[in-house]
């Protein structure tokens, strides 16, 4: 590979990656319905305070159990409280903790997948120690956590976080084991450039397209773990709402008041789906072979 060329290869995962929303256009609906309910649902949730009708851990016992009103969109709870303010602020929550597992296991998984793909001395080590988390079946071990450190926010994040951590570390050692072999980095290496240089310019941006679908799955799998974590007794305290806690609570009531669980139920499916229609989406475009047949 000549000079000219090694500079072009290093950036194509990063043009690829810029691409994606144009590119998406291309692909039909789906992917675009799922990235409008999701704009939606994440807008709804950000500005939450902004409109919500009600208090959403304001106690009332003489409105227990109402049905949908004017006063109360989608009726109240077994506490009076009004459930169309407990599931759009719920969503704050859940997509917060799915966003911060998300972006923590992808850092950190990334840092410690480009030492083990790289130096081949930290490699049998490492790989040892992230088998061992994954032996651990993920939800036991996330109740573990939190049972050790107690039901709070940041608990549950590193409870989710934790087994994801692994995962991510396996794939960024894959992709480094592959990259270092090309010239340009063996070139970098015989120039005596430095080891943070190499892995930060040469190394690192061929890991970026795998991120992205990764981060995406395991923002999903964040969101839908903390809720059968809550739904366990074993997530964010039963004050915080999520679309956990509140299911959790419905649950008691469901034969009485089922749209207790229905409502946040369906803002969580609809969550999900469109988070992993939207990883499907970005792996099928940002695959090589994908992008050379279009050439």
């Amino acid at each position: 590979m000549s000079a000219a060329n090694a500079p072009v290869s290093r950036l194509q995962p990063v043009l690829g990656l810029l691409s994606l929303p144009l590119r998406l256009r291309k692909l039909g609906g789906g992917p675009m319905i799922a990235a409008i309910v999701l704009i939606i649902i994440v807008i709804a949730a950000a500005l939450a305070p902004l409109y919500i009708p009600h208090d959403p851990l304001a106690i009332n016992a003489i409105y227990r159990l109402k049905g949908p009103s004017e006063m109360f969109l989608l009726g109240t709870d077994a506490y009076g409280r009004d459930l169309f303010s407990r599931v759009v602020m719920g969503g704050r929550v859940s997509l917060f903790i799915g966003v911060g597992a998300a972006v923590v296991s992808v850092s950190l998984g990334l840092a410690i997948g480009l030492v083990s793909g790289f130096f081949r001395v930290a490699d049998s080590i490492i790989m040892r120690i992230m088998d061992s988390l994954m032996a651990i079946p993920s939800i036991l071990l996330a109740i573990a956590l939190v049972a050790l450190n107690g039901p709070s926010l940041w608990s549950v994040i590193a409870a989710i976080t934790l087994p994801e951590i692994p995962r991510v570390v396996r794939l960024v050692r894959s992709v480094v084991l592959t990259v270092r072999e090309e010239p340009y980095v063996e070139a970098a290496v015989a120039l005596g450039s430095s080891m943070p240089k190499i892995l930060w310019q040469h190394l690192m941006p061929n890991t970026l397209a795998p991120l992205t679908v990764q981060g995406t799955y395991i923002c999903a799998s964040a969101i839908l773990t903390e809720a059968i974590l809550s739904f366990l007794g074993a997530g964010v305290s039963t004050e915080i709402p999520t679309w956990g806690n509140i299911m959790a609570e419905g649950r008691l009531y469901f034969q009485i008041k089922p749209s207790l669980i229905f409502w946040p139920g369906l803002m969580l499916s609809l969550c999900i789906l469109s988070i992993n229609l939207l990883g499907d989406t970005a792996r099928d475009l940002l695959d090589p072979r994908l992008r050379k047949r279009e050439a």
